[in-house]
């Protein structure tokens, strides 16, 4: 593919989706406005929400997105843990594991990857508009790794034949100035000869990630095992700047709420509180008119008998003619206002805030607390009500955002050298496929249950064995606790012996103790010999005193 069908083929992507660009900016004016600008050029200065009479949508979008952030990354505790599609994994493998979740982690959290400042405007259009784009790369230095979050107004993409997003088309504009730093002579003719004049003027560009197999390699180059080529592209001057081959997408998209049929997700929140919304900013104006109206109610005067203008602010004088007539009625009165109407008005505002509210999931993300007077089983009753509500909530941002940014910033890393060799890896960890597990009040729900059912088992258990000894051995009380302590309390692997290592010392305990009861059992014997002993002399020498 050449310059201008690769153009084309961005245009095509980009013009399909225009009907959603305009549904994107209809959202951001009504919940986000400071992303409003999908279809409007917007100035530094312009005043944001200078459309809204309220800003409570805007602040249950606010909510939503800083506690997507909060709760699913906590930046004072670890949030993710490198483990294997097996599980159960050895006490070396577990330690390499957590020592690369620590090595991650703060290669994530390093100042200069962004990665804070891009996953929370993620969060904001995952809120908003039910999807975001953020890139994982290495950084122009190639130390450390570099997150950025795109415009959604900016990027189009296209899926397989399994529903997985293979094609992504960005636009951007940067100046001759940066082109020229990144690409050097690679830059277009066009560019190199105006470079030293215009230096500052901006150049519309495509930065593209497709499927190597769509690409038609240049004349002489030889086709990489890598699944994606990365293009950059120079639209105005339909010159290729660089190419090459990527094994990985570079992207991270990941969807809220996809719908058969397109590529592009929605929010369920904003899908809800749109029409509540729009209501809500219609009601408080009104209500704000009604207000004013009250207690500034618009005047009636006769005709003629009013001298200049109705002066309606504190310390106004309005002329009246002194020839006119009062007996005939005032010259000038005040409308009679009905405010009866005015508390049902709040009253609707208030049922709408509650909509809002409820479309934004707002009290559904706070955990159920536990009181002294409440039993076990109201705590479990409660949790399993709080997972069966929070669930369609937090369960598609930890596979589709956590997961697709962890998976990313691992594969970014082990590519880089990042986690040293692979010959240093524990042979056990070899062809393992790696996977994610993250802390999250959904999950911190789920492990809780699991950790409350051990206790009840415990019980159980000690219950039957009064009934029967022989019960204790149903239950393997050590790999339960091995389970509760990996999964359910997520103890440092550190802390817990390896299991030959646990065996070995138990083996060791044993017969510890049957030395013991052995050594107790020959004491005993030996005393009771003596015993014996001292008897039969004792009973001699009174045979003898008998005799004398």
């Amino acid at each position: 593919m050449n310059a201008k069908e690769l153009i084309e083929a961005t245009e095509r992507l980009f013009s399909k989706r225009l009907s959603l660009v305009s549904l994107w900016q209809e959202l951001s004016e009504n919940f986000y406005p400071e992303r409003a600008d999908f279809t409007v050029d917007r100035s530094l200065g312009d005043e944001f929400a200078a459309n809204l009479e309220t800003s409570y949508p805007l602040l249950a979008r606010r909510d939503l997105g800083n506690a997507i952030g909060t709760m699913l990354r906590p930046r004072g505790m670890a949030w993710f843990d490198l483990r294997t599609i097996r599980g159960n994994e050895p006490n070396d493998a577990l330690r390499w594991l957590q020592w690369a979740t620590g090595l991650q982690r703060r290669a994530m959290y390093d100042r200069r990857a962004q990665f804070t400042r891009a996953v929370k405007e993620g969060d904001h259009d995952w809120a908003c508009f039910g999807q975001a784009v953020i890139s994982v790369q290495m950084n122009t230095d190639r130390d450390g790794l570099l997150y950025r979050n795109w415009h959604l107004r900016d990027v189009a993409w296209a899926e397989n034949a399994e529903g997985a997003i293979c094609t992504v088309h960005r636009k951007w504009k940067p100046t001759v100035r940066h082109l020229k730093t990144l690409y050097g002579d690679k830059i277009s003719q066009q560019l190199k000869s105006r470079e030293k004049k215009n230096l500052d003027d901006t150049v519309n560009c495509v930065h593209i990630v497709m499927p190597a197999e769509d690409y038609d390699l240049p004349a002489g180059e030889k086709r990489s095992k890598h699944k994606y080529v990365e293009i950059h592209l120079d639209v105005d001057n339909e010159h290729i700047m660089d190419w090459s081959p990527s094994a990985r997408m570079i992207y991270v998209i990941p969807r809220w709420q996809t719908v058969s049929g397109s590529q592009y997700a929605y929010s369920p929140a904003t899908v809800a509180a749109l029409p509540e919304a729009r209501l809500i900013q219609a009601m408080t104006g009104t209500l704000l008119e009604a207000g004013e109206k009250l207690t500034n109610p618009p005047m009636m005067a006769t005709q003629e008998a009013v001298k200049g203008n109705i002066e309606m602010f504190a310390g106004g004088v309005t002329w009246v003619d002194r020839a006119y007539d009062e007996r005939l009625g005032d010259a000038l009165r005040p409308l009679t206002q009905d405010a009866r109407g005015f508390p049902f008005g709040l009253d609707m505002r208030g049922d709408v805030q509650a909509i809002i509210s409820e479309a934004f999931f707002l009290s559904q993300i706070a955990m159920p607390q536990k009181s002294e007077e409440m039993t076990a089983y109201e705590v479990q009753q409660r949790v399993k009500e709080f997972i069966r509500r929070a669930g369609p909530l937090f369960e598609p941002m930890e596979d589709e955002y956590n997961g697709q940014v962890c998976d990313e910033s691992f594969e970014v890393l082990m590519a880089n050298g990042g986690f040293g060799s692979p010959d240093d890896m524990p042979q056990s960890l070899d062809r393992q496929e790696v996977r994610f597990q993250f802390q999250s009040p959904l999950r911190d729900a789920y492990e809780r249950e699991k950790g409350q059912k051990f206790l009840e088992s415990k019980q159980f258990l000690a219950h039957a064995a009064e009934l029967d000894p022989t019960a204790a051995f149903v239950v393997d009380s050590v790999t339960a606790l091995r389970d509760v302590l990996n999964n359910s309390v997520s103890a440092p692997a550190t802390w817990i012996r390896p299991q030959e290592q646990a065996a070995k010392m138990a083996k060791e305990q044993k017969a510890k103790e049957e030395a013991m009861q052995l050594l107790e059992g020959l004491q005993g014997a030996g005393d009771a010999t003596k015993a014996m002993g001292e008897g039969a002399a004792a009973m001699a020498e009174a045979g003898q005193q008998q005799a004398i």
